[in-house]
């Protein structure tokens, strides 16, 4: 069993950035692999970033560049540093967890309750 808590979300301006935080609990924490998701009002959920139990990353296209997934095993965390944000970045981010590396949602088995980025233009 995982519980993941985001935080760090908030309101910035086109350019700006901001750094996404998970805190997990669990003692199989290392093992899993974790993504973050976001979901805009009125579209599906989508794939920003997994990273594997190894410190392996991978991005969305949209996202390559500009985001950057981290993980701290030991501290049980999870972060996505996102730079140069842009207005079509405004959604609800989630963090979630796998027992193996996916980019897809319906893989990942934990999820936290999500944090609102809000990107102005």
């Amino acid at each position: 069993q995982v519980q993941l808590v985001e935080s760090g979300g908030g309101l910035v301006q086109a350019g700006g950035s901001l750094r996404l935080s998970c805190a997990a609990s669990g003692r199989t924490f290392s093992s899993y692999a974790m993504g973050w998701f976001r979901q805009a009002p009125g579209k599906e959920r989508e794939f920003v970033a997994a990273i594997r139990w190894s410190g392996v990353p991978y991005y969305a296209d949209s996202v390559k560049g500009r985001f950057t997934i981290a993980r701290d095993n030991a501290k049980n965390t999870v972060t996505l540093q996102m730079n140069s944000l842009k207005p079509e970045d405004t959604a609800v981010y989630y963090c979630a967890a796998a027992p193996s590396f996916s980019i897809v949602t319906s893989r990942y088995d934990y999820w936290g309750q999500g944090t609102q980025v809000t990107v102005s233009s």
